[in-house]
């Protein structure tokens, strides 16, 4: 078993390697505008994953993942000749799921904006239901004090 930080500077080596050889070896046409955005290798160094978006519509991210697994034997053989390990760990390429993630955090964010502006313009010219300050003062509580008398009927001794 190998230790996490040989593993991370592996991924990151690959990541390099791997976004390199497609900006200077591949030059397949469906390949669109490609950005490797991370890479991670399992424990025992035989499986790497990379990471990439693709600047486009739904069918431009189609043709560049055909395009990437067409070219993944040469993009393995480069990743062994660069990093020279024992085993050149397999590839396998993986939409990165965070501009879509981004993309709805944003949608999300302008709603509670749309909220809060409705939320204060329906609030510009309300008032209050009760007083301005419904909460008791220490003089409320002196003259509330004055005004209850003992009138309860269980008070003192009972006489018959």
């Amino acid at each position: 078993m190998t230790d996490n930080a040989r593993a991370r500077k592996l991924a990151d080596r690959i990541q390099v390697v791997v976004a390199e050889t497609l900006d200077r070896r591949i030059k397949d046409p469906r390949l669109g505008f490609v950005t490797i955005t991370d890479a991670r290798v399992t424990g025992d160094l035989r499986e790497a994953t990379v990471f990439y978006t693709v600047y486009g519509d739904d069918e431009e991210r189609a043709a560049s993942a055909a395009a990437l697994e067409s070219a993944k034997g040469v993009l393995r053989s480069e990743v062994g000749r660069q990093t020279g390990v024992r085993f050149t760990p397999t590839l396998a390429f993986v939409p990165d799921a965070l501009p879509d993630n981004a993309r709805t955090i944003e949608d999300l964010l302008d709603k509670a904006r749309a909220k809060d502006a409705e939320v204060r313009q329906v609030s510009t010219g309300a008032t209050y239901a009760g007083e301005a300050d419904p909460y008791r003062k220490p003089e409320d509580e002196d003259d509330e004090a004055d005004t209850s008398g003992s009138t309860d009927k269980n008070e003192g001794p009972a006489s018959a």
